[in-house]
C-alpha cells in the first residue's frame, strides 16, 4: 500500500517535467518512495500551501494565490487539495 492515493502518484508522474529536467520517478512505487523520501504533502487548499510555505521560511510576501497554484512545486489535485513537493 502507498502512503500517497493513487491520483497524487499519478498526477506526480504525468506531471513531474514541471519540476525536474528528467524524470525521477517511472511507477506508482518508485514515485511513492520519492514523495516520501523528499517529505512531500497534500494540502487541502491554495491558502493552506502559502501558510505551510509560511512555517518553513518561504518568503511568499505579495505572491498572490494564483502565482502559488503557478509555482513548479505545485501539483494541483481533484477536490481543491495540492501536492507541494519540495526540490
Amino acid at each position: 500500500m502507498y502512503e500517497f492515493d493513487e491520483e497524487c502518484l499519478k498526477v506526480f508522474l504525468k506531471k513531474q517535467g514541471q519540476l525536474f529536467p528528467e524524470p525521477v520517478a517511472e511507477s506508482l512505487e518508485e514515485a511513492d518512495e520519492f514523495l516520501q523520501d523528499c517529505m512531500a504533502v497534500v494540502l487541502v487548499s491554495l491558502k493552506e500551501v502559502k501558510e505551510y510555505w509560511e512555517e518553513n521560511g518561504m518568503d511568499v510576501e505579495g505572491m498572490t494565490l494564483e502565482e502559488i497554484e503557478e509555482s513548479a512545486e505545485v501539483f494541483p489535485l481533484s477536490n481543491g487539495r495540492y501536492l507541494v513537493v519540495e526540490a
